[in-house]
């Protein structure tokens, strides 16, 4: 019986190539197979020009790979070759579904690694330039995602914490603002709003808790929301943010 591959789960980070883990670059380089996600960049797929590349990308509310589907390509992929590689945007181990991946390559003894990435909330308080704690406002932060697997109801409830991040945000930000004002929350708490995070097009805006309850503009790619007094321009920041900028 052929000897089974390994398979290394890498978070590529928020976008930008140079953002990956040296060690993530370096095993991409090597691989014999890469199954990447729809947020990989084409410019990151550059670092691994070597190998096969198999699209297996899942978009919130567009047609994309079953998650059965990936599980099962990744071990037919470790049955065919010496190191698979599963690139995935972001850490793999937050919201990735690294869970379900794991589950069915650890069920038949397929060796498994994970490096991890940069996730897309550090970015994006980098490009903001707006760190999510700060002494005497805020020492907590709760990344959430309102949405929930197909069979799976809805799930509403909120983090309680000083700083909020919702991945995927762009369809759930408003209704997330209007929990937090029935909760009391103050109708001009900052909010950052961050689409394609360290790509060319990145686009930030900054909010209060009022202006997204009334809902964002139509996103060209990924949405991340940040919401928390820690996000309040310092003074100096003021005259440089007035508006979004790409």
């Amino acid at each position: 019986m052929r000897e089974l591959g390994k398979v290394y789960l890498i978070g590529a980070g928020p976008g930008a190539a140079d953002l990956i883990t040296v060690r993530g670059a370096r095993l991409l380089a090597q691989a014999d197979v890469v199954l990447y996600d729809a947020l990989v960049t084409p410019e990151m797929l550059a670092l691994c020009a070597q190998a096969e590349l198999i699209s297996v990308g899942k978009r919130s509310g567009q047609r994309s790979t079953a998650q059965e589907a990936i599980n099962r390509l990744l071990v037919e992929c470790a049955q065919q070759y010496r190191m698979v590689v599963r690139l995935k945007g972001g850490d793999p181990m937050l919201f990735g579904r690294a869970d379900e991946e794991l589950r069915a390559l650890e069920a038949l003894g397929i060796d498994v690694e994970i490096v991890p990435g940069i996730t897309t909330a550090v970015a994006a308080a980098a490009a903001a330039r707006q760190p999510l704690t700060k002494r005497g406002v805020a020492r907590s932060v709760a990344f959430f995602t309102s949405s929930t697997a197909p069979d799976q109801p809805e799930h509403p409830a909120l983090p309680h914490t000083d700083t909020m991040i919702q991945y995927m945000g762009g369809r759930e930000a408003a209704a997330t603002a209007e929990r937090l004002l029935a909760q009391g929350r103050s109708t001009d708490t900052p909010v950052v709003v961050v689409e394609n995070c360290s790509r060319p097009d990145e686009r930030i805006a900054r909010l209060t808790l009022a202006d997204l309850a009334r809902g964002l503009d139509p996103a060209h790619g990924p949405v991340l929301v940040m919401i928390g007094e820690a996000l309040r321009l310092r003074e100096h920041q003021a005259d440089n943010a007035a508006a979004p900028h790409a």
